[in-house]
């Protein structure tokens, strides 16, 4: 019988778990960037704040241009003034102010607002944005100033923010105009300038409605947020704002602004 010869069965192939030794070696020896240059901040990204100096500066003018600032939304008392500033939620001054002409002079006590009744409330307001919704919350308010309030605007902020369509900035303007008290009502125009301008930067209104509180003298708190909305108004606009009539132009941090 022939011998046979068994031949030793063919290594496996071998499936290396880490890479080769001569790109480990790569791998280890190759330079990486350095951390700091992709940590490092960009310059220029936050303007400087304003100093103190600087804000009563801003406000020692505005209160020289217009020592007496008014809002403009028309109220015959707190319960119009109530119903005028959660009517403009979303709407301009100008178009609440038509439609509550002849609506106040019908209803300009709780008691009358809910006489005159949802339905025909929507008519006097039917100009106004959301007025559906609005005249529903009216109608509410007023019903909860009966009950809860004997029939009178409260007067400080948590007692206003219960009602109906009255969030934090109806609050401060009641609070500001009806009862003279000094605080900040921050819409759209009073975030722009806080913003642009560089005097109270903040992501949301109530982050710039504290930093105003924090930065602005006590001395100008009163009419601080009114001389704020006529700005951002008249002046500092959204689109195209007139920085050559601006009576702060040269404290504005804004980079884009139109004179040095």
């Amino acid at each position: 019988m022939p011998k046979t010869t068994r031949r030793p069965p063919a290594p496996a192939a071998r499936t290396p778990a880490t890479p080769p030794a001569k790109s480990a070696k790569r791998a280890i020896t190759a330079k990486p960037k350095p951390a700091a240059k992709q940590a490092a901040p960009r310059r220029g990204k936050s303007p400087r704040r304003w100093s103190a100096a600087e804000v009563h500066e801003a406000f020692s003018r505005f209160a020289e241009a217009n020592p007496e600032p008014k809002g403009e939304l028309e109220h015959l008392n707190p319960f119009t003034l109530l119903v005028a500033v959660v009517l403009s939620a979303q709407a301009t001054d100008a178009g609440v102010n038509k439609a509550t002409r002849p609506l106040f002079a019908v209803a300009d006590t709780p008691q009358k607002m809910l006489a005159l009744g949802e339905e025909r409330l929507r008519e006097y307001i039917k100009t106004i944005g959301l007025f559906r919704t609005k005249a529903k919350n009216v109608i509410a308010l007023s019903q909860k100033l009966i009950t809860d309030f004997g029939g009178e605007v409260p007067n400080t902020r948590e007692a206003l923010e219960t009602l109906p369509g009255a969030g934090r900035k109806t609050a401060n303007v009641v609070l500001n105009m009806a009862f003279g008290q000094p605080t900040m009502a921050v819409d759209t125009h009073v975030f722009r300038v806080g913003n642009r301008t560089g005097l109270a930067p903040g992501d949301t209104p109530l982050a710039v409605e504290l930093e105003l509180e924090r930065v602005i003298p006590a001395e100008f708190m009163q009419h601080a947020h009114h001389w704020l909305i006529l700005h951002g108004r008249y002046t500092c606009l959204a689109r195209k704002p007139r920085c050559e009539v601006c009576l702060i132009n040269d404290l504005c941090r804004w980079p884009e602004k139109t004179v040095s």
